[in-house]
């Protein structure tokens, strides 16, 4: 990288402290120490949700391992009226939105289309088709307009996503229609196997340009640039001065999904560079060094995580299974005797299997 697009930062990989010309924030020791217990609670999470997935527990998982510093930041950002749509991997948005990890887990399961309810938490629901979030956060946004608010929206999508025909179609209608929406980019390097050079000749953040609106580059690794970079364009979109892309810099340290294995495309010596830039090392080095947090909150937040842990195995296992025939429930708002159809000859199909012991 140059100068000229060195991504924003305000604490180094050493935990160090650095001023930037154009960004700063200031929290409390309070907020601060929250920021990182979050990100450690989703750690966490993940980790124990990859286990359960290799136990036969939950049918997939999707990690954010090595991203828990953009997903947390950004979403710390957002005021209780605004509006998140996250994409599979965004626990961490997720978690900050007020959504219970159980919920999330019941998801990877199979156990529900959603998990919760997004009116409640202002977070939709996971979208798996790729870059399809990036429509629904556009044409929320535009509503918020129309109805007046200073709310705004923000949505969530990889690199790879960005080759998209959903994510630029959206980038149009944000534009024309300056609508209040943050388009947030986790660059995590990898778009499954194939590297970011493979779906963008130029950095992403800087073709927000052809689309006429701004584009900003953060270290996706450091929480407090993440937090005020996508504080200042939420403040631009609830203004009235419309859309900015923010690509955050970060990396999937683990596989695309559980079902993929990252190491045959690419080094471990890439990741292990990577890992020097643990975003949440770099914070907990700043708060210990600042006097901000000591080894005794440091323990306190790994024994909270330890609870959580064991809370999200027994509950995994005590999740009720639902009727198979529920799935037809909840599609329309209204049902409609198509409907009544292939309800009926499901339950027929699904008769015949009752002498298996099949439920």
């Amino acid at each position: 990288m140059t100068a000229e697009t060195d991504p924003v930062q305000l604490l180094t990989p050493e935990g160090q402290r650095v001023a930037h010309p154009d960004y700063d924030i200031d929290l409390s020791p309070g907020e601060m120490r929250d920021l990182y217990r979050r990100m450690v609670m989703l750690r966490r999470l993940d980790v124990e949700a990859t286990a359960l997935q290799r136990q036969g527990e939950l049918g997939i998982w999707a990690s954010c391992l090595g991203q828990e510093a953009a997903q947390v930041g950004s979403a710390a950002a957002l005021r209780p009226s605004d509006f998140a749509f996250p994409t599979y991997r965004d626990h961490g948005v997720a978690l900050t939105r007020g959504v219970q990890p159980l919920q999330i887990l019941e998801l990877y399961r199979g156990l529900t289309n959603g998990g919760w309810d997004p009116l409640e938490k202002r977070c939709g629901l996971y979208t798996i088709v790729i870059g399809n979030q990036v429509l629904h956060g556009v044409g929320y946004a535009m509503g918020q307009s129309l109805d007046g608010t200073d709310d705004a929206t923000i949505t969530y999508f990889g690199d790879g996503a960005t080759a998209q025909g959903d994510v630029n179609e959206g980038f149009v209608f944000a534009s024309v229609f300056t609508a209040p929406v943050v388009f947030f980019c986790q660059n995590n390097q990898w778009a499954i196997s194939q590297p970011r050079e493979r779906q963008s000749a130029v950095p992403i953040h800087q073709r927000a340009t052809g689309f006429g609106f701004p584009g900003a580059f953060v270290d996706g690794n450091d929480v407090l640039a993440v937090m005020a970079v996508t504080r200042a364009a939420l403040e631009r979109a609830r203004s009235g001065n419309g859309a900015t892309l923010i690509e955050a810099y970060t990396y999937r340290m683990g596989a695309h999904t559980t079902s993929d294995d990252p190491t045959r495309y690419r080094m471990g010596d890439e990741v292990e560079r990577w890992r020097l830039r643990d975003p949440i090392e770099r914070l907990k080095v700043y708060l210990a060094r600042e006097g901000i947090a000591d080894r005794t909150y440091f323990d306190t937040i790994d024994r909270e995580a330890d609870d959580m842990a064991v809370t999200l195995r027994e509950g995994v296992r005590r999740l009720p299974v639902p009727e198979a025939v529920s799935i037809f429930d909840h599609v329309y708002a209204e049902e409609h005797s198509l409907l009544h159809a292939q309800r009926a000859e499901f339950e027929e199909y699904h008769a015949g299997f009752v002498d298996q012991g099949v439920r």
